[in-house]
């Protein structure tokens, strides 16, 4: 399946915000875009020009897809699925793409980024309700328990993300049990528990022109 494989924090950069791509050193003073605060290539530097609206949604369009690392094609059909969904189209996107598993194994603490995440689910580190599951878009649901095969849990990456989940936060939707590697879904997740600077409306706009 096709990825993005190029340099992570370049991806900060274009956008002008963390991302958290590269797990802990996101977090320090090493974060490329806190010593470059800058737009990558040779014109970096240059004062940015006045973007246009269909600029601004574009990169915001951008920003989200960077940071669930998902690519154009299936980003469109999270999009197209949000508006055939009943709620508010925006928000529904989000949700959706929270709900993924990648995603709910690095929320959970279990991995330092999602590109970190999407590896553990792909080489069957993960199991839902006792089945390993490898699909890193598998959408989970309330009720269901995520958690870490007994012979991956001395596994030392995962072990040292565990460890550090407190700093960097578990949402309420999700109950972590740390001594069992353990994730259970309590409810969906809501537009509250979004931290993250996203305009969810600015997509929309964009793709319904």
């Amino acid at each position: 399946m096709a990825r993005y494989t190029g340099p992570s924090c370049k991806l900060c950069r274009r956008e002008n915000v963390k991302l958290y791509l590269k797990g802990e050193r996101c977090y320090k003073e090493k974060c490329s875009l806190e010593t470059k605060p800058y737009a990558p290539g040779q014109h970096g530097k240059q004062q940015q020009k006045k973007i246009s609206d269909y600029g601004t949604q574009l990169r915001e369009k951008q920003k989200v897809k960077r940071l669930y690392g998902v690519l154009e094609a299936q980003f469109r059909r999270y999009f197209e699925k949000a508006t055939r969904t009943e709620g508010i189209t925006g928000e529904v996107l989000i949700q959706l793409l929270e709900r993924r598993l990648d995603n709910v194994v690095y929320r959970a603490g279990f991995a330092g980024s999602r590109k970190e995440a999407r590896q553990i689910v792909r080489h069957d580190h993960v199991t839902v309700n006792g089945r390993k599951v490898n699909i890193p878009s598998y959408s989970v649901k309330p009720g269901e328990v995520v958690q870490i095969v007994e012979g991956s849990r001395k596994h030392q990456r995962i072990v040292e993300s565990v460890e550090t989940s407190d700093g960097r936060g578990v949402p309420e939707w999700i109950t972590l049990n740390k001594t069992a590697f353990q994730a259970d879904i309590v409810r969906m997740p809501e537009r509250t528990d979004i931290t993250y600077e996203i305009q969810e409306s600015l997509i929309v706009e964009l793709y319904s022109k």
